[in-house]
């Protein structure tokens, strides 16, 4: 049986997955607190029912909060799901792959030290 956890990550992949709800996302970063009209406004070829759907999947997903202003609803984008996406399916595999080139690096820094300023004058 799935965990919370494990429920909001496949709810956090599941809204990634689409190419359009990754724009929605793009232009709240670039522009945080958006109406719907604002945002349907960026996608001519979607009906504003539609960018509700995938403000709806986005929010399920907890990738966008909304709050209220006056009669206006704004988006927010939570960048807080990506993060932990990242730390837990990114980092730890890149995690080697950097302490590798690191160690490289530094073995190379040994073999072939740097010529200090006196050497270089």
């Amino acid at each position: 049986m799935p965990t919370s956890s494990g429920q909001s990550e496949q709810a956090v992949f599941r809204a990634l997955a689409d190419p359009t709800r990754r724009a929605l996302l793009d232009a709240l970063y670039g522009s945080d607190g958006q109406s719907v009209s604002q945002l349907a406004a960026r996608f001519p070829d979607m009906s504003r029912f539609g960018v509700m759907k995938h403000l709806a999947v986005l929010t399920e997903a907890d990738l966008v909060v909304s709050s209220r202003r006056g009669r206006t609803k704004l988006h927010f984008l939570n960048p807080v799901p990506i993060a932990e996406i990242a730390d837990r399916w990114i980092s730890k595999y890149a995690q080697p792959f950097s302490t590798g080139l690191l160690e490289l690096r530094d073995s190379v820094e040994r073999a072939h030290p740097a010529p200090s300023a006196q050497e270089r004058a």
